[in-house]
């Protein structure tokens, strides 16, 4: 178990001084509101995140916009001359 680069060890310590800090009878509306905390900042980042790959996706499509796939074969090419020099005047 590692919760941000800590491991249970590190975390049964923090739960026993925060047990001796705040007492039995505070410690569960401490992790409620840690708890709340957390996820209101997992769901600020989610939302960031998609605002991001918007931005992206849409930087994207603007650049690919009036662009068309063009292929051709040898066939298909056209060669016009554009030398007047060849006027019989």
């Amino acid at each position: 178990m590692n919760i941000f680069g800590v491991g249970l060890p590190e975390v049964a310590v923090i739960f026993v001084i925060a047990l001796l800090i705040f007492g039995p009878k505070k410690l569960p509306e401490l992790g409620r509101t840690i708890g709340k905390t957390l996820k209101s900042l997992q769901k600020a980042s989610g939302e960031f995140q998609k605002e991001i790959d918007k931005a992206v996706n849409d930087t994207n499509d603007d650049e690919n916009k009036g662009v068309k796939n063009i292929t051709s074969t040898e066939d298909e090419i056209i060669y016009y001359d554009d030398d007047d020099d060849d006027d019989d005047d």
